[in-house]
This record gives structure tokens, sequence and C-alpha cells, in this order.
């Protein structure tokens, strides 16, 4: 079992950044890959960026240049770095683990992002 809980969401102007945080109940060192998702209004969840927990990322053509993905397995945390928000950001950002022995996967309660254009 594993628990994911996101924080750093918030309101911010179009060109500003955010950084997002997710904390693991567990090692992340058995939790790969590890993910953020994001589900606008009306829209269905999609990828924003994954990373495994040998580092190997993979980004949304939408974000690449402008998000960066990393973890500090020390505080079993992956963060989301934001910049050059735009106005299609806007979404709730959920955090995602699969959880490596098991192959079972979880996900965080959301945090919503807002970028006022």
């Amino acid at each position: 079992q594993v628990q994911l809980v996101e924080s750093g969401g918030g309101l911010v102007q179009a060109g500003g950044s955010l950084r997002l945080s997710c904390a693991a109940s567990r090692s992340i060192f058995s939790i790969s890959p590890m993910g953020w998702y994001r589900q606008a209004p009306g829209k269905q969840r999609e990828l924003v960026a994954t990373i495994t927990s040998g580092g190997s990322t993979n980004y949304a053509d939408s974000v690449k240049g402008r998000f960066t993905i990393s973890r500090e397995n020390a505080r079993n945390t992956v963060y989301l770095q934001m910049n050059s928000l735009k106005s299609e950001d806007t979404a709730v950002y959920y955090c995602n683990g699969v959880l490596s022995h098991s192959g079972m996967s979880y996900w965080g309660q959301g945090t919503q992002v807002t970028v006022s254009s």
C-alpha cells in the first residue's frame, strides 16, 4: 500500500512558476515509475511527466522545456517544477506511483493549479 500526498498548487499568473511536491508513505526506491498527470474541466486525465527509479524521465510534448520532474529519495518525494506557465496548464494535478513488486498503481488526491491570463 502507498499513500501519495500532493502539495504546492495554487493560483499564479501566466508566465509564472510553481513547484508541486508528492510525498510518498514509503521509500520511493520501490515505486517506479512515479509521475504527474493532470485533468482539466471537461477533459480526460493526461500524462504530464514520469520518472523512474533510475532517473529516466518522460514528458508530454506540451510541457517539454517548461516543466521538470525530479525525485529526492531521502525525502521520499517527487517534484514537478513548472515554469513559464500558461492558462492551458490550468488543471487538477495528480501524483501517481506504481509499486514495483506488484504493479499496483496509486494516486494522490490532487492539487489545483490555476493560471490566470
